[in-house]
């Protein structure tokens, strides 16, 4: 199982950079990008945050797959 992310695409409906996004996240640009790059997995808490910004269930953000990339 892998955690994907929809992190970018809710970014780009806000019409926010990385470094924006962050600073309304209280976290860095480098932690924004490491997320939408799958690099890291976000604290629970974080993930709320962000859907809290994106005004959508967390679990239109993020998503487990399995080894093939299947939801």
């Amino acid at each position: 199982m892998s955690l994907e992310n929809r992190v970018k695409e809710h970014r780009a409906r806000l019409n926010v950079n990385q470094a924006e996004l962050g600073k309304m996240a209280g976290v860095s640009r480098q932690t924004i990008s490491l997320i939408e790059r799958g690099d890291y997995s976000p604290s629970v808490a974080l993930a709320l945050r962000l859907a809290q910004i994106f005004q959508v269930p967390v679990e239109e953000i993020f998503f487990l797959t399995d080894e093939e990339g299947d939801k």
